[in-house]
This record gives structure tokens, sequence and C-alpha cells, in this order.
């Protein structure tokens, strides 16, 4: 692949005409010979979380719709393309294809459950597995973009050009053809010189399938159950036809027979108690069903009849109804499987019943005084592994929260991050996994609570991690990144327990407040450079703190820590981008600099970049380059500053909150 790291790019025109409309019988053609590819790329845009038949399924499905405009056949032969040139079919399908799997993927909830054609009944269709490489890459690209896949397939799986690539991806509505395209050259550049035949390889095959069959026993009920709910469904029909206001009838309407399966309490899934503890999969989908109420059939029906309603619009006056929360970017859609039973039992004053269905987390809780609404809250919770899935908030009060804690963790402390050098204080844990409450006041920095919790031995992850309460259902990773070394090795991110990681989380937990309710999954603080102040004044700490949610989107702030205590923000791109690279596992370089006083009065402009660079250069309100990372000038200027770096292997680096050059 073409290479995007370079500082001498330009834009990719973004005026890119489609492909021409060859006659359906040129294009069925087409299609017939390409049909495997093309189902390939369309089933590696698709996103996972469709599940593996509904992927397959889909994935034909667009490759067999795109034939439909297609213009009228012409009589009489065609010209078939020259040697070294294209089918014009083959790209006119291709960008077809594409647009429609962006679409689907885009809009999840709104692709069919069940399309029209193919058309398979009392089989699960799913490509065979892949090997370790296939399954990593496949890990990799299920966290990425719609946008970043489709770029990531037309360059290595198709071996277009960049630039025909992103006029392509233009055509097909993408909204940034040239950052997805960078995102993709990096995936590949991680994938290596294998990432071609990765994509051949039988993960991501979506033509040569395995095949299974769905529940042989339960599908005679399933059909009686079907039956049911249509004759339900007809009579609901007529009734809100008759008498129901306008605005009501699409209320009454009931749900398909896989919500009536979704929501049947008996079909909950419960895992083995120790599942846990003999398993190569440490997360939530090893959790047992707790609680003191877990057999409680009617609340359990309440919790299921109450996620399923929370999706539908409210009805005027309707106080009956479910309240809803949720984090930002987690489905609104209702179950459409049974999903897996953790926790069921009281809590505080409430009846409270955790659910998870694979990629979200379910909360629902309903007043057992007052007569009050019941609430349900819904979390993205997908990959949660050993930290991520070690704690779950199961009831909040106010100034308080409770969590269950996962079966693993062996000691639980709730310590304040303001404090790094005071001692953890024990959490008593009851028998199902619920912790006494541990004070908690939004917005307040005096006092910044965090979990310090340690794995058990009996899964050999035997280590202290730190999380901090958001206003999720899942508390935040804190991680610490140390400052640069004597070694030649980079410092990976690690757990923040130490004397040290605490000491330096103690300097940034006062940002913490600021990402309540975000739907931050990690936070990392990474003291990326120390400069020694002019004036015998201390070091400074240059850090990047890197706040990600789990869609693997994240908030980058960067600053100075000066020794007296007091934090110089860094002003950042402008306009703040949804997303970024920078501080994370694909932008492991950076440069900052602002200007500084002196405790003797004399003014000075800092400037620090990561350990790779070899030279920094300013230019503007003030000039000067300096050699290594660091760079000091006295100034009495207060204008703007463009940064440049210069890399170990002589590439260039842009200034924080400088916009990058496009690419070629």
């Amino acid at each position: 692949m073409q290479s995007y790291d370079t500082s001498h790019r330009t834009a990719i025109s973004a005026a890119v005409s489609a492909p021409t409309r060859p006659p359906r019988n040129v294009a069925e053609a087409a299609l017939v010979e390409h049909y495997p590819r093309l189902v390939r790329l369309a089933h590696l845009i698709l996103p996972p979380a469709l599940g593996r038949h509904r992927r397959v399924r889909a994935a034909h499905a667009l490759v067999q719709k795109s034939l439909s405009g297609a213009a009228r056949s012409r009589q009489g032969p065609t010209l078939p393309a020259q040697r070294g040139e294209e089918d014009p079919a083959l790209s006119w399908l291709r960008e077809r294809v594409v647009s429609g799997a962006l679409r689907a993927a885009g809009r999840p909830s709104r692709l069919p459950s069940r399309p029209l054609l193919p058309l398979v009944l009392g089989l699960r269709l799913f490509p065979a597995a892949g090997d370790d490489g296939e399954l990593a890459l496949e890990r990799e690209l299920a966290v990425v973009s719609p946008e970043i896949r489709a770029a990531f397939g037309l360059r290595v799986l198709e071996g277009l050009p960049a630039r025909a690539a992103a006029g392509l991806l233009t055509t097909a509505g993408a909204s940034d053809p040239a950052a997805a395209l960078r995102a993709a050259e990096r995936l590949a550049d991680t994938a290596g010189a294998a990432a071609a035949s990765l994509l051949q390889g039988a993960e991501f095959d979506a033509c040569t399938v395995q095949t299974r069959p769905t529940d042989l026993l339960r599908r005679r009920h399933r059909r009686q159950l079907a039956a049911c709910v249509a004759a339900l469904l007809l009579i609901a029909t007529a009734t809100a036809v008759l008498t129901s206001r306008p605005e009501d009838a699409a209320r009454e309407s009931t749900a398909p027979a896989s919500l009536a399966l979704a929501v049947d309490p008996a079909r909950l899934v419960r895992a083995p108690g120790q599942l846990w503890a003999d398993t190569a999969r440490v997360d939530l989908t090893v959790w047992p069903a707790r609680g003191a109420r877990t057999g409680d059939t009617a609340l359990l029906s309440r919790a299921l009849d109450a996620w399923a309603r929370a999706a539908l619009p409210r009805a005027a006056g309707d106080r009956a109804a479910p309240r809803l929360t949720h984090t930002p970017g987690t489905p609104l859609a209702p179950p459409t499987a049974p999903a897996q039973l953790l926790f069921a039992g009281t809590v505080d004053d409430a009846a409270v019943v955790l659910l998870h269905d694979g990629r979200r987390l379910v909360r629902y809780a309903e007043p057992l005084t007052g007569g009050g609404t019941a609430l349900v809250d819904l979390a993205l919770a997908d990959d949660t592994g050993v930290t991520a899935g070690a704690a779950v908030v199961v009831g909040r009060t106010p100034g308080k929260a409770r969590y269950l804690l996962a079966p693993w963790i062996d000691h639980s402390a709730a310590r304040d991050l303001r404090r790094p050098t005071g001692p953890g204080s024990p959490l008593a844990v009851d028998g199902d996994g619920v912790t006494d409450p541990v004070a908690h006041v939004p917005g307040d920095c005096a006092r910044v609570p965090v979990l310090d919790l340690r794995s058990s031995r009996r899964i050999v992850e035997d280590h202290s991690f730190l999380l901090a309460d958001l206003g999720e259902l899942v508390p935040a990773h804190l991680t610490w990144t140390p400052p640069p070394g004597s070694g030649t090795l980079a410092r990976q991110p690690r757990e923040a327990t130490s004397a040290a990681g605490l000491a330096a989380w103690a300097r940034s937990a006062c940002a913490l407040p600021g990402l309540r309710g975000a739907g931050v999954r990690a936070v990392n603080r990474w003291e990326f450079a120390v400069q020694p102040l002019p004036g015998n004044a201390g070091r400074a700490t240059w850090t990047c703190t890197r706040a990600e949610d789990w869609a693997g989107r994240a908030r980058v702030a960067v600053a100075l820590e000066a020794p007296t205590g007091t934090t110089r923000p860094v002003p950042g791109p402008t306009p703040s981008p949804p997303d970024t690279a920078a501080c994370g596992r694909f932008g492991q370089h950076l440069l900052a600099g602002t200007y500084w006083t002196a405790p003797s009065g004399t003014r000075y402009y800092l400037a620090a970049g990561s350990r790779r660079l070899t030279a920094v250069t300013a230019r503007g309100a003030v000039s000067a380059t300096g050699r290594g990372p660091l760079l000091v000038v006295p100034t009495t200027a207060d204008g703007p500053v463009r940064l440049t770096g210069r890399l170990a292997d002589d590439g260039e680096l842009r200034g924080w909150g400088e916009p990058e050059p496009g690419p070629r």
C-alpha cells in the first residue's frame, strides 16, 4: 500500500464521477464472474455486530441487489474490456456494493433481520474459522468504522490505487475518504505484508460457509408462538384502528416472533458458577447469575418487557412507561435474542436486574416504595476483558454508588485519587458480589474516589488496577504511561496503582469529572516529555490524556504541568475532531508548545516532543531551531507559533493543534 505518512501530501479531490451504468446482461455476466470477491468485500464492510449468520446473508443480499440498477440490455455484441483495463461493469458493481454496505453499516437497526433473498430456513450460516492471524485482523477491523473497513478492502483486497479508492469512497457516500484511507494505511502497516493473504482467508470468505441447524427441539414451539403472536398482532391492529388515536397506533404494534422469544424469562442465559475460573475468555460472558431474585420470574419478565418498551416512542400521558437513559453511541433497539442474566436482587430501595446481550449492558431498576417510574439504562459493554469487565454499577443513590464485582476480583478498596499517598479503604462485599456504598459527588474535584481492584490468582492475572466512576454503568479503566527513560524501547501504558502512577494521576484527577456521561471506556495519562525549566525553576511535565469510548473513538487533551502544581492546557485542533489517533497506538508521536513565565518574570516559549524527535523548529511569533525533542526560547512575543518536528526516520511532525496536510 502507498504510504500516507509523508509531509508532502495533496488533498484528494472530491469531484469524482460515478462509473457508467452498464447494460443488464453485461452487469449480470460480470456479477456471476466476480460474485465471490464482491461478497467478500460486502462482508468485510458490514459490522460484525450483526452476528455471523446475519452478516453472511446480508452480504449476499447486497451483492445480488446491486444488479437492480443496471440499464436495459442492448442487443448485439458488447466491447469487452481491453487488456490491462478493469471491466467497467465490475467497477459499477463494486461501487454499488460499497454504497449499499456503507448505508447498511450506518443504520444496522434498519437492516432487515431476515432478507427476502437469499432465503435460509432451519440453518445457521457462518464462515469457517481462520487462523490466529485472520482472527487478530478481524478483531482489529471490528473496532474501526465501516468507512475505514471499506477503504482497507478497496486498497488491500481489491488492490485499487489510492486515488481510485478515494474516488469510489466519495461516490459511495463516505463522509471523509481521506481520513478513512489514512486509517486504513495505519491498519495495513499493523497487519504487515500478509494483510492481503489474510483477507483471502477462510475467516473473511462469506461464500464458503459452514452450516448448523437452528434449535431443533424448540422449532415446533416457536411456530406455535409465532402463530399466537400473529393472532395477537391482528387483534391489536384491529383494536387500534377502531379505538385508538393515530399516535397510539404505532405503540400498539406487537413485536415480531424474535422479540417474543427474547423477552421470555425462561430463555435467559445463565453461565455456570465457576466457568470464569477455567476459560480462555474472561469477560462479562462468564459472569454467573447472582442475586436473591434470579428465580423471580415476574421481576425478570417486567425487566425484559421494560427493555423492549423503552425503545418505543413514549406516548403522552403514559406514566407507566419506563424511563430510558443510555450512554452515547449505544443502540436503542429492543432485544433480538435471549440475553444473559448477570444479577437480580434488591439493592437499597429498588429491585435491580442486570442483563448482557453480548454488546450492550442493560440495568433495570424499579422502586420498591413510592410508586416511582422504572428505569432502563443501556450502555455499550462489548469486548470487556479482565479490567473493563471487573465492575458494574448496580445501584445509585444521591452521592453514593454500589458496584457488582466480577467473580475474579479477590480484593477491592476505595481510594481518593487526589491523595496518592493515603491508604485505600477496603470495601466490604456481600455474598453476591455487591459492594458497600462508595461516596461520590459529581463535579467535585476536592475528592475523586476510584476503585482499587486486584484480580484472582485463579485466572493467572494477579495484578491491581484502577477504575473510575464517570456516571456510566461500567467504570472507566485508568492507565499511565511513564515519561521517556534511558532505554531504547518506547514505554507502554501500565496500571496506575504504583506509587509513581498514583502520584501522576493525582495531578490529572480534576480532569475526570469533565468526562462524565461521555461513554468513556478507558483513560490513559501519557507523560510524553519532561523538560528542565530555565532559571533553575524545576522540571515541567508534558502530558497527553486520551479518553477512549467503547467504539474506539477518543478525546485528547495536552497540557504542561509546572512543578508548582499549576497546569497549562495546550489548545488542540480547531474545530475539535470527533476522533483522533493522537497519543494512542496509531499516534505515538507528539509535539506541543506554549508560553511560560519564570518566577523571575522572564518570558519563554517552551516546546517539547515525544522521544523519537531529533529536532524542533518554531516559526511565527517565535523563530528558533533546537536539537532533540526540547526547545526553550526567551521571548517577549505573544503571537501564534507554528511547530515542526523532525523524526528519527526523517519524517516530519506538525505541532499539536495544527492541521495536518491532506494525503496525495
